[in-house]
This record gives C-alpha cells, sequence and structure tokens, in this order.
C-alpha cells in the first residue's frame, strides 16, 4: 500500500471513529444530565416510600411496644394472628363495604353531576365550584360541620325531621347506621373530583359524534350507552383506580365522625393499623396489617388496570 493509500485509509477510519466518539459522548452527558435531574427524586422515593415500606415488613416479624430498645423476632405470629381473628375479619367487611359503597357513590354522582354540569345552565360556573368546594376542604373539618348537621337533638337533619313528623335517628351511635352516614359524608365531601374530572372528559368527547348519531335516529339514552360512555372509559378506569384507593385510606373523617364505632362499627383497614400502633402499641400487629393492607392495595389496582384496559381499549 502507498502512501497515498495509507491516507485514504486513515481517512476513512478517523470519518467512522469520530461519529461514533461523539455519539458515545454526548449519551454520557445525556446519562449525567438525567441522573442529576433523578438523584433527588429517587432519594426522596427510597426515604419515605420504599424504607418505611420495608421497615414495616421487617416489623411486621416483630413484636414491639414502639417504647422498649428491644424488639422480639416472632416470625409470622402477628399474620396468624390477623388471619385467624374475628375482629380483624370483621374490619376486613366493614372496609369492603366502605370502599364499595363509596366508590361506587362518587363515580355515579360524580358522572350524573357532571352530565347536568355539561348542559348550558345559568350559573353553571357557581354550580361547578359549589360542587368542587367540599373535595378542597380539611376532612377533619367536613366532619365536624356533618357531626353537627346529624346532631339527634339540635342537628338541621333532625329539624327538617321534626317537620316533616317523625325523629331523625342518632346516625353516628346507631350500629346499623353508623358506616351508612359515614359513607354518604365520604361521598359529599369527594364526589367533586369525580365530576370536575368526568366534565373535563365530556368537553373533550367530539360533537360530531352526537350529530351523526342523531341523525342516524339515536335517541338520549342511546347516544348515552352508544357514545358518551365508552368514551369516558379511560376516565372511569383512572378515577377506579384512583377512588378505590382513596377509600382504603380514609382516616380523618372516620375518626371525627365515629371513632371507629359504635362497636367497631365503622373502623376500617386503616383506622385499624392505628388503633393497633398508636393505642394499644402493637407496633407489629400494626406493621403485618399495613403490609397486608398494601399487598391488597396492589393486587385490586393490578386487576383494575387489566381488566380495564381489555374492555376500555378492546371492547
Amino acid at each position: 500500500m502507498n502512501m497515498l493509500q495509507r491516507k485514504v485509509a486513515l481517512a476513512r477510519a478517523e470519518a467512522v471513529i469520530q461519529p461514533r466518539a461523539a455519539r458515545a459522548h454526548a449519551a454520557i452527558g445525556d446519562w449525567s444530565l438525567f441522573l442529576v435531574f433523578v438523584t433527588p427524586n429517587l432519594v426522596l422515593l427510597g426515604v419515605f416510600t420504599y424504607w418505611p415500606l420495608v421497615y414495616s415488613a421487617y416489623l411486621s416479624l416483630m413484636q414491639w411496644d414502639l417504647i422498649s430498645p428491644v424488639k422480639l423476632f416472632i416470625g409470622l405470629e402477628n399474620y396468624r394472628f390477623l388471619l385467624g381473628d374475628s375482629e380483624f375479619r370483621e374490619v376486613m367487611g366493614n372496609t369492603a363495604i366502605f370502599t364499595l359503597g363509596t366508590v361506587g357513590g362518587t363515580l355515579g354522582l360524580g358522572l350524573a353531576f357532571a352530565l347536568l354540569l355539561d348542559q348550558p345552565l345559568r350559573a353553571v360556573t357557581l354550580a361547578r365550584g359549589v360542587v368542587f368546594a367540599p373535595y378542597v376542604l380539611s376532612g377533619a373539618a367536613v366532619a365536624v360541620f356533618w357531626v353537627n348537621m346529624l346532631n339527634p337533638r339540635f342537628g338541621v337533619v333532625a329539624q327538617v325531621a321534626s317537620w316533616l313528623g317523625t325523629v331523625s335517628p342518632d346516625w353516628l351511635n346507631h350500629p346499623q347506621l353508623a358506616m351508612l352516614a359515614v359513607m354518604l359524608v365520604y361521598v359529599w365531601k369527594n364526589v367533586g373530583f369525580s365530576t370536575i374530572v368526568y366534565l373535563a372528559g365530556l368537553q373533550r368527547i367530539p360533537q360530531e359524534l352526537y350529530e351523526a348519531a342523531t341523525v342516524d335516529g339515536a335517541g338520549a339514552l342511546q347516544r348515552f350507552w352508544s357514545i358518551t360512555l365508552p368514551q369516558l372509559g379511560p376516565i372511569t378506569l383512572f378515577l377506579l383506580v384512583v377512588s378505590t384507593i382513596a377509600s382504603f385510606q380514609a382516616f380523618d373523617l372516620i375518626k371525627v365522625l365515629t371513632d371507629g364505632g359504635p362497636v367497631n362499627a365503622t373502623t376500617t383497614l386503616l383506622f385499624y393499623i392505628w388503633e393497633q400502633g398508636f393505642v394499644a402499641f402493637n407496633a407489629g400487629r400494626a406493621a403485618a396489617a399495613a403490609v397486608l393492607l398494601f399487598v391488597l392495595l396492589a393486587v385490586i389496582s393490578f386487576l383494575q388496570v387489566r381488566i380495564g384496559e381489555r374492555r376500555v381499549f378492546y371492547g
């Protein structure tokens, strides 16, 4: 190979190597920038989310009163106790009733209110604000308000009942009515969120679909079932998952309204965890219940997403 050929080969090699080096350098720069931005978030997630979860799993294998420096390893005894305890089964039943009632109520009423507020009515903006306002209020403040509203002696509900010639029951101290009262208050507070989300979804549905269906002779109910509900499918799936998780985490309303009573009638799983940890000082049992809550939420959310995706996106 003469000198000219060697120079040409060298130039070709440099032309190939330099872009590769430039791309590698750019990739390293991109990854460095990515790590700079993502590291603080990973640290926060690790400290405040993943580490508490790992530590809860560790505590669930211990017997500890939150005071003693010594933690006694007892293995799966806390889980065996919970799964065999009649009170815990009652708590799980209360949690299921509360979740089904509140999720169904917030989604059903939210959709109904959204359909109503999507109409060209007078003062519709004010009405939307009124519906959404309870959602942004403190749960404790809402609970105090309803404790006075439901007071059987001087509450507004009792006054209305007296005008109708009947007597208002003691809602919050009645074993069969307390859970219903708590669910109604929860739905009243949170239905505004579902309403606003559904309303945003309704306003994104192309009007051409309704016009075409009307031309084909479809009535209002037919248009609702054939156009509105399918178009709101992804939003319904989102609200279903979010509302289920939120209902499992309800605490402040229950604490102020009934304190878990009467006779554990309104004690849900999260309230039970708080009682075991900070009233009975049984950190191991509380941690075991918290782990079960995490597993239950993970399974329910996974099933909701998988089933919802198939129905929403694949019919």
